[in-house]
């Protein structure tokens, strides 16, 4: 009987080694890497509100009447008050990782966004001023920079190499509390975020909380493959999203920064959104894939390459383009000036388009909105009319397309077009007025899907309609 159990003890110890094994140890690597990790304070001057402090200092129960006779007082410097509240300071909270031990901090720009001051706090708990060489609020990056030699730094990795279900781990401040590791493994690789159009995140299932922003991600080689930036989340805590900027994005910024004092982007000039089911079957394409090209900026590399709106982009430089969001990153992180090369569907054909990547501008276009007159309703279930010379102007760069008035039960309303929207295409052709309009209405064929190209508050969009049965 005692055999008997030996051998079993010794089976289910057996089986069970390999699985033990799986699991990783992250001690040494903590060990090693947690003198490199730093704390980020920044202060930020702030206005503050005059009449809450002001009203702070008013005697209690005051008549409403005599508030205003009161707060004179207290708001003149040679008054009993002694003036009204100075600035207030706003401090933030972050992590850092030094990349270099001639002092070089990488850290987030939202960090440090507007600090007047920044004190680093290193491992060994000293507290240095640091000062910001330079940031990206596009990449969500800043260099910082300490008067110090002989740092302990971080090793760079390549993101890459990650492979979604690789362990990960990250080291940082999550709400003040210094040098928290925590641990998960790489969810998904390419994430575009709102906001985040030139990095192609890394999410994990990491717990990364307030205050890890701007900490190191590491593989399970010891080096840091990203920057832990941003979260999901509906409670303002963690909920098992969390996003990084790839560290080739974070040191091609950190490299323009050191060389120039700031970092520059790529740029094609278009607008763009993803295709769908339906736009896709609206253009004759077997499965939705690609960039659809709704706007060309006037004077873009884009529009001097003769790209044309309804344009569907599949490859850059012979990278497919599987979603809209693929394409800003690999634009924006090529050199200003070099020739790439664009593979696009046009109406149902391929071809090739060579341009030469432009200097992404500082401003992005702002068009207003207009209104006019309302005109009898179609059989889409909307009103339209023609712009007026002065909405033309208004919005800008448009020299066509008609007003949607008001929006009723129909098909209009089914595929999203809403009041205030100006209809520039239908099915690829182009709206220069209401009677441009009704031709091209009456061409739908009923239950199929059109693509109906409209601007709205600036921006185009393309949106699939059918008309049912």
């Amino acid at each position: 009987m005692l055999k008997k159990v030996s051998w079993c003890f010794f089976l289910l110890i057996l089986f069970a080694e390999p699985t033990l094994a799986q699991l990783p140890d992250f001690t040494q690597m903590v060990k090693a890497n947690g003198a490199a990790i730093v704390n980020i304070s920044s202060t930020q001057k702030v206005a503050p509100d005059m009449d809450a402090a002001l009203r702070q200092q008013l005697p209690e129960g005051i008549p409403p009447e005599m508030e205003e006779l009161f707060k004179h007082f207290l708001e003149n410097p040679n008054g009993p008050g002694g003036g009204g509240p100075g600035p207030e300071e706003a401090q933030s909270l972050g992590s850092g990782f030094i990349i270099s031990s001639d002092g070089f901090i990488l850290t987030n720009h939202h960090v440090v966004k507007d600090a007047d001051e920044i004190i680093v706090k290193l491992s060994d708990r000293r507290e240095l001023v640091a000062k910001l060489i330079g940031s990206d609020a596009r990449t969500d990056i800043a260099l910082l920079k300490v008067n110090a030699t002989g740092l302990p730094a971080v090793n760079i990795g390549s993101p890459e190499q990650l492979q979604v279900g690789e362990w990960v781990l990250a080291i940082g401040s999550p709400f003040g509390f210094e040098q928290s590791a925590t641990a998960g493994i790489v969810s998904a690789k390419g994430r575009s975020l709102p906001g985040g159009n030139y990095v192609p995140f890394i999410q994990t299932d990491v717990a990364i909380n307030p205050g890890n922003s701007g900490g190191p991600l590491f593989n399970m080689n010891g080096q840091v493959v990203g920057i832990n930036s941003q979260i999901y989340s509906r409670t303002g805590g963690f909920m098992g999203l969390s996003f990084s900027i790839p560290m080739d994005i974070a040191m091609n910024v950190v490299n323009q920064i050191k060389s120039s004092g700031k970092a520059s982007h790529g740029w094609l000039g278009v607008q763009i959104q993803d295709v769908t089911r339906q736009l896709a079957e609206s253009f004759g394409m077997k499965k939705p894939q690609g960039a659809l090209v709704a706007k060309v900026l006037p004077n873009s590399p884009a529009e001097k390459a003769g790209l044309q709106i309804g344009d569907i982009i599949t490859e850059f430089n012979g990278q497919q383009i599987e979603k809209s969001g693929d394409l800003p990153p690999m634009v924006g992180v090529t050199p200003i000036n070099e020739t790439a090369t664009l593979t696009i569907i046009r109406q149902g054909e391929t071809e090739k388009v060579d341009f030469k990547i432009g200097l992404l501008p500082d401003q992005d276009e702002k068009v207003a909105e207009s209104k006019a007159e309302k005109k009898p309703t179609n059989k889409l279930g909307i009103s339209v009319s023609n712009l007026t010379a002065e909405q033309k102007e208004a919005l800008q760069n448009i020299n066509g397309g008609v007003l949607v008035q008001d929006v009723t039960k129909g098909a209009a309303k089914d595929a999203g077009i809403m009041r205030g929207d100006v209809i520039l295409r239908i099915q690829n052709k182009v709206i220069n007025d209401t009677d441009d309009f009704n031709k091209a209405i009456k061409d739908i064929d009923v239950g199929k899907s059109v693509a109906v190209l409209i601007q709205r508050r600036g921006s185009p969009i393309f949106l699939a309609l059918k008309i049912g049965k």
